[in-house]
């Protein structure tokens, strides 16, 4: 026997039937196995979702307090250096000695 196209002997047509008949009453079982399981799976997503969250977010602040670590530290050689500058005596050009003498 063909149907759409496909060649069906009578076991194969006989499991389709089975199936048919026992939908409506496996269908609910299993639905009922299967929500709780997708609810939890949908629960730890968002568990995960809010945990990872927060990780992101402290390693933002950890990552802008570093960064504001190393300006200042930065800041401070500058000044260090151009401190370090103004104290050092002028040396005069050659010309301007020659000039003086």
């Amino acid at each position: 026997m063909k149907i759409f196209g496909a060649s069906m002997n009578p076991t194969t047509l006989a499991i389709g039937a089975g199936a048919v008949l026992l939908a409506p009453i496996i269908l609910p079982f299993v639905a009922g196995i299967l929500r709780p399981v997708a609810k939890a799976a949908i629960k730890a997503g968002l568990i995960a979702y809010e945990k990872a969250k927060i990780i992101s977010t402290e390693a933002v602040e950890s990552m802008e307090d570093l960064a504001a670590e190393a300006k200042a530290e930065v800041a401070r050689q500058l000044e260090a250096e151009v401190e370090a500058e103004a104290i050092k005596p002028k040396k005069r050009p050659a010309a301007a000695k020659e000039a003086t003498a």
